[in-house]
């Protein structure tokens, strides 16, 4: 199956990518769903692809996907927001070849068009970095390509963030996909150096785009324990998210 000859509707929302595994695009986006939220708007959560899931009544769960409808105070069933889960911790198309089920790019359009069609909003998060390997054909980048909404790049502060951040940033511009901007995720004021403190004005600067939000180190949120802290929507609140999505959009990318 090749992923453009599938149709995606359009809608307004973001891609929420990332640097790398780990960098907090699940909080990030979780955030995003519960400002979103406070407009009164009906937000749709979606992870296409989760691997690492747990097996709970034979099916499989992850942990994402509960934290994403838990942030956007959502019904719709994980398997809507997830329809493609794989139960070892590693990259899609390692999952594939060892678990031997292909994904289902149909599924997964199907499910996003089902909330594209009732939802005013549609968040979608990624699963590692944009370049990650679905299958022997397809990156997360294609996907999202043929999605189509702006893609928001979530970055770690620390020391070689620079590196990762402009590669990500150029492999999505080498694309016709938007680039909304980065998110640095993790900021911890207490233990930041010079290049912790340099280190978003540097990508914004030579990334040529916009440094969205700069989001504190938060003890009280947990992607696995289901809670957000007010610190993380404080620094995600830096950003109109609300006028920039629904009318206004991104300045840059």
């Amino acid at each position: 199956m090749n992923l453009r000859d599938l149709h995606f509707q359009k809608t307004k929302g973001l891609f929420i990518t990332g640097t790398d595994t780990g960098v907090g695009k699940t909080l990030i986006t979780g955030g995003i769903a519960k400002i979103l939220r406070q407009y009164n708007l009906k937000v749709g959560v979606f992870k296409p692809i989760a691997t690492g899931c747990r097996d709970e009544r034979g099916g499989l769960v992850g942990a994402d996907a509960e934290f994403l409808a838990m942030c956007a105070e959502t019904n719709f069933p994980l398997s809507v927001i997830t329809p493609a889960c794989y139960k070892i911790p590693a990259a899609p198309v390692v999952c594939i070849r060892a678990e031997k089920r292909p994904i289902d790019y149909e599924q997964i359009a199907a499910m996003y068009n089902y909330l594209a069609g009732i939802c005013d909003v549609v968040l979608v998060e990624g699963i590692g970095g944009v370049i990650v390997p679905l299958d022997e054909e397809h990156t997360i980048l294609d996907l999202a390509v043929q999605i189509g909404l702006p893609a928001v790049v979530v970055a770690r502060p620390s020391l070689g963030t620079i590196n990762h951040s402009l590669l990500t940033i150029e492999a999505i511009r080498r694309t016709n996909l938007p680039l909304a901007g980065v998110v640095i995720s993790g900021y911890n004021t207490a233990t930041a150096e010079l290049a912790e403190e340099t280190a978003p004005d540097i990508i914004a600067g030579f990334g040529k785009t916009d440094i969205l939000a700069v989001v504190g180190y938060d003890e009280e949120s947990s992607v696995e324990q289901l809670r957000i802290g007010p610190m993380t929507l404080a620094g995600l609140d830096e950003c109109p998210w609300y006028s920039r999505i629904m009318g206004q959009g991104f300045h840059k990318g």
